[in-house]
């Protein structure tokens, strides 16, 4: 297997990212759908993309002098981008917001008008791409989200710019991520994942992965049914970390 390769470029980046102790302490401010929603329905009074534009103005000019760096999407977060905190790095999105729950499988899609080059015009130090993954899904639709990945790996490296990938596992046979049921083969969906996007055919610099357990179902943790005892918790930790 060949190794990623990290180039000055992409480190430099990555260090203003970063926090003095290397640690990407990143606020993530890129919701849209959802958050404009529930800004209307506070203040009726607000019309069209204001209301979902000021806030994360206030919330870019407020907090990123705490934070290492800041995530934001190129539709609604642009004006709040430069009022960041000047040691303050930039993360764009480069997904649409949500999937289109019509079609089976969560299939990604990017915005049209933008593209990784666009993205670091921006003054953006990273590339950052949500997919929906089951390892248990088809081959066929897999292989699709794996290639749709390569793509974005390889213009991030056109650009010299950092590729930053989050993965939301899921089930297609579970609707509620939630459940008992889920929480069962949450370790297998999370973890999978990681070992499948781990190789460096996808040029992925930073993976943005969830717990791999539900803790609600943790024993110690657990208001009712337990489905992982403390150690088995802390095993699937561990087997994530290794992936």
């Amino acid at each position: 297997m060949s190794k990623l390769v990290l180039t000055k470029g992409k480190y430099d980046h990555l260090v203003k990212l970063s926090n003095k102790n290397h640690v990407i302490g990143a606020l993530a401010i890129d919701q849209r759908g959802s958050l404009k929603k529930m800004i209307a329905a506070g203040n009726p009074n607000v019309k069209g993309d204001e209301g979902i534009i000021r806030f994360k103005e206030l919330i870019s000019e407020e907090l990123t002098k705490y934070s290492s760096s800041i995530l934001l999407d190129p539709e609604y977060g642009l004006p709040a981008a430069k009022l960041r905190h000047e040691d303050c790095g930039l993360l764009i999105s480069y997904e649409k917001t949500g999937y289109d729950a019509t079609e089976i499988g969560r299939l990604p899609d990017l915005l049209p008008i933008w593209s990784a080059k666009r993205i670091k015009e921006e003054g953006a130090d990273a590339v950052k791409f949500l997919l929906y993954y089951d390892v248990d899904s088809s081959d066929e639709l897999n292989q699709e989200k794996q290639a749709y990945i390569e793509r974005i790996g390889s213009e991030c490296v056109a650009e010299d710019i950092p590729f930053f990938l989050e993965i939301l596992a899921y089930d297609e046979k579970i609707a509620d991520a939630g459940s008992v049921e889920y929480a069962k083969v949450k370790p297998h969906k999370v973890i999978g994942a990681m070992k499948v996007f781990s190789d460096p055919r996808f040029n992925i610099d930073v993976l943005k992965v969830e717990v791999p357990v539900n803790i609600k179902y943790v024993e110690g943790f657990a208001e009712g049914e337990v489905v992982y005892t403390r150690e088995e918790a802390a095993a699937f930790f561990k087997a994530q970390d290794e992936a």
